[in-house]
């Protein structure tokens, strides 16, 4: 590991604390003249790092830039990730874990980024990626003997888990639009994209990258106008941390519903957290859009719904219409 990162892991482990050249030099057992340098490449980097006399550097408490060192620090200490990487813009964190994985990337690689020039969502579709703003990233699954069909429930386990780290990052209340967008207050502001890779002669999954993306803080210049209607944020503003603990707290309550499988552990949750139960919806389809009645989510997070003709079945996937009530659900 490079001074600069040693320094980094270390300032991240003391926020708001002081401390001398000598000491740095002492604790990372390079030379005070090596601190010197590895302070001013992470000041390059965009880290606010006070300079005292007398008292020596420190990291500014309210700095907000995603790292490993800053998510490693907020995770419990039964995730493991081999390789965490951060890069400060990609074209597609999802299109780069999926080069990852085809190369042998063992399970529990992660790529995050700041910024996405050719971000994803369903259907082919854009998702918009700002830089500063918003924290996008992909981890690499490899379950054992796991059909194509868990690939479903691995989106519904990362909805529930987007939903209990905004949470906690915001104290406010999120729910889910079956079957991977995350909204607050009417608004989006999360959306997850899997995507998996089958062995061909087991029919079985050879991977899932598990790609999220979440809005939150505001876009300086507000959101492109074709989103502006339905797009949110987290927070209103930038705080201390506030990605890093993002981060970190998606991979904590995920990993933790992974390890189990079991759908009983999180389709309760997920029900409740629906926002279409007992909503008139919209389901659509490439031969066109039906109307329909949401009735319910089932043990496998499939939408039971009601068509105008009184049939009724089980979407496992697929896509939906519905109106976002402001206020979300109630716990």
């Amino acid at each position: 590991m490079k001074t600069k990162e040693k320094l980094l892991t270390f300032f991240e482990q003391h926020r708001g604390f002081y401390f001398s050249g000598e000491e740095l030099a002492g604790q990372l057992s390079v030379s005070r003249t090596a601190v010197w340098k590895a302070v001013n490449r992470l000041r390059e980097d965009g880290y606010q790092i006070d300079a005292v006399q007398n008292r020596g550097y420190c990291l500014a408490p309210d700095t907000d830039i995603l790292s490993v060192q800053g998510i490693r620090k907020h995770l419990d200490s039964a995730c493991f990730f081999p390789d965490l990487q951060i890069l400060s813009l990609v074209d597609s964190t999802n299109s780069r874990l999926r080069e990852a994985a085809a190369a042998g990337a063992p399970e529990g690689t992660a790529i995050l980024a700041a910024c996405q020039s050719a971000g994803r969502g369903r259907s082919g579709r854009r998702f918009y990626s700002p830089d500063h703003t918003g924290v996008y990233m992909s981890l690499l699954l490899r379950p054992e003997h796991a059909s194509p069909g868990e690939a479903v429930r691995f989106t519904t386990m990362a909805a529930v888990a987007a939903c209990e780290a905004i949470e906690e990052i915001s104290g406010q209340t999120a729910g889910i639009k079956w079957v991977n967008d995350i909204y607050m207050d009417g608004r989006k502001v999360s959306g997850i994209l899997t995507e998996a890779s089958l062995e061909v002669e087991s029919g079985l999954l050879d991977y899932a990258v598990l790609g999220i993306g979440f809005n939150l803080y505001p876009p300086e210049n507000g959101f492109p106008e074709e989103l502006s209607s339905v797009a949110g944020a987290i927070l209103p503003a930038s705080g201390s941390d506030g990605k890093n603990r993002l981060a970190a707290g998606f991979l904590n309550h995920f990993m933790a519903r992974y390890r189990s499988r079991k759908s009983s552990d999180y389709a309760a949750d997920y029900r409740r957290r629906s926002l279409v139960i007992g909503q008139d919806i919209l389901v659509l389809t490439a031969e066109g859009s039906q109307k329909a009645r949401a009735l319910d989510v089932d043990e496998d997070c499939r939408l039971l719904v009601r068509f105008e003709n009184g049939k009724t079945e089980y979407l496992s996937s697929g896509e939906i219409r519905v109106r976002i009530p402001e206020k979300g659900v109630s716990h």
